[in-house]
């Protein structure tokens, strides 16, 4: 008899627990840090060449190490500074002059920190946080080379424009305890840029196109409050 009422005491006793874990409270001063993965998938298809009609190029999606810090400025909104390790693309003629599809056009890489301010609606106890932000993007390319279908056709050398534009995010945190928790989160970012096929030897005419690669950047990261 005393298994059988002791038996539904201890089950309700460790249910009460589960859902009585201390949350993870947001609060001016704190300071966010989330790490992990961040993947840009830019927009597939760039302008039209200027000097060549009905002719594009495209770029790839790609993965790197994403970290970001908020600092709470109240319980509820926060400002961010996102990073990553360095950003590679292969670029590709989509069918036509430059070749057939998918030839090599070049391979770029570049960082593009981003500055935003976060909005935190739930009370500040929640376990689960959801946020939306806007901010500034600047966009830095570098390391631009040249590929196999580009020097096929006369030119070595490729540059891009740098680029500043709006970013939008929307995310969620979820807290194990007080301190970690894990987070998923969304950015739309506004970057445009011109590219520029030359010839050092100035025998072929320059090639540019403006690509809006406007990408999506998905993170799914750890994080820790401090």
């Amino acid at each position: 008899m005393l298994k059988k009422t002791l038996a539904p005491s201890v089950l309700a006793t460790s249910i009460a627990l589960a859902f009585s874990t201390p949350a993870m409270a947001y609060e001016a001063g704190d300071i966010l840090l989330r790490v992990g993965t961040a993947t840009v998938a830019p927009e597939k298809t760039s302008d039209d060449i200027d000097q060549i009609a009905g002719q594009a190029v495209e770029a790839n999606d790609n993965t790197q190490l994403g970290i970001s810090g908020t600092y709470m400025i109240t319980d509820q909104l926060g400002v961010e500074v996102l990073g990553a390790t360095p950003f590679s693309h292969d670029i590709e003629a989509k069918a036509g002059t430059l070749g057939a599809e998918g030839a090599a056009i070049g391979e770029i890489k570049h960082l593009p920190p981003t500055i935003s301010a976060q909005y935190y609606p739930m009370d500040k106890n929640s376990k689960l946080q959801p946020y939306v932000g806007a901010g500034l993007n600047i966009t830095v390319f570098f390391d631009e080379e040249t590929g196999a279908g580009a020097e096929g056709l006369g030119y070595d050398e490729l540059s891009l424009d740098n680029s500043v534009g709006l970013a939008v995010q929307a995310g969620v945190d979820y807290a194990f305890d007080e301190k970690m928790f894990v987070n998923a989160s969304v950015m739309y970012a506004k970057i445009g840029t011109e590219a520029t096929l030359s010839d050092s030897t100035g025998t072929a005419p320059d090639l540019t196109v403006n690509y809006d690669l406007d990408p999506l950047v998905y993170r799914v990261n750890f994080g820790y409050k401090f």
